[in-house]
């Protein structure tokens, strides 16, 4: 039976798959982008979003916590310094997946998964002029 067993198995054991796990999240938290297979980005979309989470309550616990995922105590002080500030009106929804194609070799589909950034979000906000409507007349050729 597979009952309560939640996410992808990856093709991988449980042990591999959460080893893989715990080093995408670093890498996310490290580069802020990463390039992985589709089914990959979203599982690791979950943990990513976890670990912010954490990093915004921002106490020993949820520190202690992060560090059992997160191997590298630097990433981990950039989660709760740098990202915990970023995202800290933000109520979730901290990363997004972009289609980035196929892979070469094995036609993989294959997306990019990074962190919304808010600057790029209050520029967007900005509202932009319109273009002005051409003149009723003659069609020009």
């Amino acid at each position: 039976m597979y009952h309560g067993k939640a996410g992808k198995k990856l093709g991988r054991t449980s042990s591999h798959k959460e080893a893989m796990l715990r080093n995408m999240v670093t890498s996310i938290i490290k580069h802020e982008r990463i390039r992985t297979t589709d089914t990959k980005a979203k599982e690791l979309r979950k943990w990513a979003e976890k670990m912010i989470t954490l990093g915004k309550k921002g106490s020993l616990h949820a520190r202690r916590q992060a560090l059992a995922v997160v191997k590298d105590k630097d990433m981990v002080g950039k989660l709760f310094g740098e990202l915990a500030e970023r995202y800290r009106s933000r109520e979730g929804g901290y990363t997004r997946i972009i289609k980035a194609g196929y892979r070469f070799g094995d036609n993989a589909p294959v997306s990019i998964i990074e962190f919304i950034s808010d600057e790029k979000k209050k520029e967007k906000a900005k509202p932009k002029a319109k273009p002005k409507a051409k003149a009723k007349g003659k069609a020009e050729e």
